[in-house]
């Protein structure tokens, strides 16, 4: 196997084995990840066959905190390999191993690897997690996910059936239209700032950037009371789950239990494409290991349970050799 790094030239070939791999999504695909810009240092590479055949790709970036550690991929929820299923565990280990090496004989130190949740696969591959653990990965990170499983899901409780009956008596419609994506903007960043003291991950211009780019994977949905955005949700939608990116309501809209039409609207919509989950997230301190307890009762009330999001620190230069 071959190792190149990835470069602009590249860029068809990349999407064209994300968009058909069992575990891309497109979180993985160049159009996604270019919106970044010059913020990382881009570190993704291909590897090839000794012909020249592309049999997967690593999207990878230098960790902005660290410059002696890259990561897979700093700038997405998750990373990871990408290929079309046809490496199997032992090609799949390969892999890695020569990524490794690659990267080691560049002078960096550790390999940091967010591995794809099951939630999103298309068929099982944890391939990649089974040959970390043999090349003497560690686990350096677990956090906590809510996803309701549309094929059985939980009834929701006492508590979500009244909101939602409060907010319809109250008059709150929800609506898809994209074009209230500066309105729910201004309620996001205000109670981002309100309850976390802290900013979404991505500004109006750039979230803006990426629905024209990937228009029916970015949806808005929003509830609305008397003509004024009071709650909504940004949901990035892939074949397999639904994933809420962003959720809140206004200081006007929380009385009223608005966001409970939105999130059932958002669930009836990943019914409706034949999505198998729809996963609301992490509720994890920001930047930090420690659950939020209230945020992530309120999301498994509708429904949901708990899914773990892992992340691996893989040391460059010391992969096991044996199994």
């Amino acid at each position: 196997m071959r190792v190149v790094p990835f470069t602009p030239a590249h860029s068809d070939r990349w999407d064209e084995i994300a968009e058909r791999a069992p575990m891309g999504t497109f979180l993985h695909t160049r159009r996604f990840l270019s919106y970044h810009g010059e913020r990382f240092r881009d570190a993704s590479v291909l590897v090839t066959d000794d012909g020249d055949t592309l049999l997967a790709v690593l999207p990878a970036a230098l960790d902005p905190a660290d410059p002696l550690r890259v990561v897979s991929h700093p700038g997405s929820t998750y990373g990871g390999l990408v290929h079309d299923g046809g490496l199997y565990a032992d090609g799949v280990r390969a892999a890695l191993q020569a990524i490794c090496a690659h990267f080691g004989e560049s002078g960096l130190k550790v390999l940091r690897y967010k591995p794809v949740p099951y939630l999103y696969h298309l068929v099982p591959s944890a391939e990649d997690v089974f040959a970390l653990s043999a090349l003497g990965a560690t686990r350096v990170r677990c956090d906590l996910s809510c996803t309701i499983d549309l094929a059985a899901r939980r009834a929701p409780s006492t508590r979500r059936v009244r909101s939602l009956k409060k907010a319809h008596q109250a008059g709150v419609m929800t609506t898809e239209d994209p074009g209230r994506m500066p309105d729910f903007w201004r309620v996001l960043e205000s109670t981002l700032e309100r309850r976390y003291t802290t900013t979404p991950v991505h500004s109006l211009e750039e979230i803006e950037l990426l629905r024209d780019r990937f228009p029916d994977t970015i949806r808005l949905v929003s509830g609305v009371l008397d003509d004024e955005v009071v709650a909504g949700v940004v949901m990035f939608a892939t074949q397999r789950a639904f994933h809420v990116q962003y959720m809140a309501s206004s200081q006007a809209g929380m009385p009223v239990g608005a966001l409970d039409p939105v999130v059932e609207r958002c669930i009836e919509r990943a019914n409706e494409a034949g999505a198998r989950y729809f996963d609301f997230g992490t509720s994890m301190e920001d930047r930090g290991p420690a659950l939020q307890p209230g945020l992530h009762r309120f999301k498994a009330e509708f429904g949901g349970g708990g899914v773990v999001v892992e992340c691996y620190d893989q040391p460059l230069g010391a992969a096991r050799a044996d199994s």
